[in-house]
């Protein structure tokens, strides 16, 4: 049975497409599945924004076929991790576990790079340009430290 990895953040538009195409990208698929997830529900059923799917095609990956979907309870039975965003993300989801068994799943993506400085990654929608490439930066060496981690367990 593959490990389960659902990245979260708020619309499922911009942050999470990414770091869904991203991580999925450097794990062999017949061991790990990877999913994307908002904690909003405005996006449920849309494809990533336009920027998010350039700033992946740049570096060579597809994400324009996901959908938007929001995150559910049902998902702390799903996936093994949870990797959110930021701080509100992290609350949100939180807020909706039943035990600490599901609370222990959750963890800020960017302590993968900054162990305990619970740093968020900054939105992109409303920012500047470039955010989504270094939204897509900090991701990117976010996943390789959690790709690292899964497979050598």
């Amino acid at each position: 049975m593959p490990t389960k990895i659902l990245m979260v953040c708020l619309g499922n538009i911009c942050r999470s497409p990414l770091a869904e195409g991203i991580l999925a990208s450097k794990l062999p698929a017949n061991s790990f599945t990877v999913d994307s997830a908002g904690t909003g529900s405005w996006h449920v059923d849309q494809s990533p924004d336009k920027r998010s799917i350039a700033v992946a095609k740049k570096y060579n990956l597809d994400i324009s076929k996901q959908k938007g979907r929001q995150f559910k309870k049902a998902d702390f039975t799903t996936f093994d991790y949870i990797y959110v965003m930021d701080k509100s993300n992290y609350n949100d989801v939180i807020a909706l576990a039943e035990n600490p068994e599901q609370r222990e799943k959750v963890r800020l993506i960017l302590n993968e790079l900054h162990p305990e400085q619970n740093l968020d990654v900054p939105d992109p929608y409303f920012g500047i340009e470039n955010g989504f490439e270094n939204v897509y930066t900090m991701l990117d060496d976010a996943c390789e430290i959690i790709a690292e981690k899964l497979t050598n367990k």
